[in-house]
């Protein structure tokens, strides 16, 4: 049965990608992959993905272009990107890879289990996301009904609500970096905000139940 979960890498070169694959091999996931820009905004168009692995430099239409139009459809733009570059560019693509909204930026060739540690953890992520949509459709279709079991049954649901969200909040926590260190990039900052509204949401909700 194929996986619910899906990663998108994007990389001009065959071997590459290939070399992506069998490194995500042991996670539950699929990973879809295409060999360029375009392609993947293609890809973007009708699919649902956890993360996007970009490779920064690409003919046609380079990652930090891809990126950018990535960033600025409603549909992707909170889809955390990862880009990969040769470890000589590093230093000079970086701080133009975290402007272009990434949540982080690996060099070439990767450490395989580096790899795998970090798309675990938006993989347990996107999961958590989506559990938290189905728990929030339960409950509106829940809101429907009347009588005192819908209430009890209100209040379990919030309660779940409340745990998950408990664990993505740990979750974000362990993503950002120390802020004294600077260079915090802005998505890892706007996750944080909606995280913290959600919390807020949800605690008004049962304060008011």
């Amino acid at each position: 049965m194929p996986n619910d979960t899906r990663i998108l890498a994007v990389d001009d070169r065959e071997e590459n990608l290939t070399a992506l694959a069998a490194v995500l091999d042991a996670l539950p996931v699929e990973v879809v992959t295409v060999t360029s820009g375009p392609a993947a905004l293609k890809e973007l168009l009708d699919g649902d993905f956890a993360l996007i692995l970009l490779d920064v430099v690409m003919p046609e239409m380079d990652g930090f272009e891809t990126a950018a139009h990535i960033k600025g459809r409603a549909r992707t733009r909170d889809v955390p990107i990862i880009f990969l570059t040769a470890a000589g560019d590093a230093g000079e693509e970086a701080f133009r890879g975290y402007s272009a909204g990434a949540v982080d930026f690996l060099t070439k060739p990767f450490d395989p289990w580096l790899l795998r540690a970090k798309v675990s953890v938006f993989i347990e992520l996107h999961r958590r996301n989506l559990e938290l949509r189905r728990q929030a459709a339960l409950l509106q279709r829940t809101l429907g009904d009347d009588g005192e079991e819908t209430a009890a049954r209100c209040d379990r649901l919030v309660r779940a609500l409340d745990e998950r969200l408990s664990r993505v909040e740990d979750d974000v926590a362990h993503l950002r970096p120390d802020e004294t260190a600077g260079d915090v990039p802005d998505v890892l900052h706007d996750l944080a905000d909606h995280v913290a509204d959600l919390r807020l949401a949800l605690d008004a909700f049962s304060a008011g139940n």
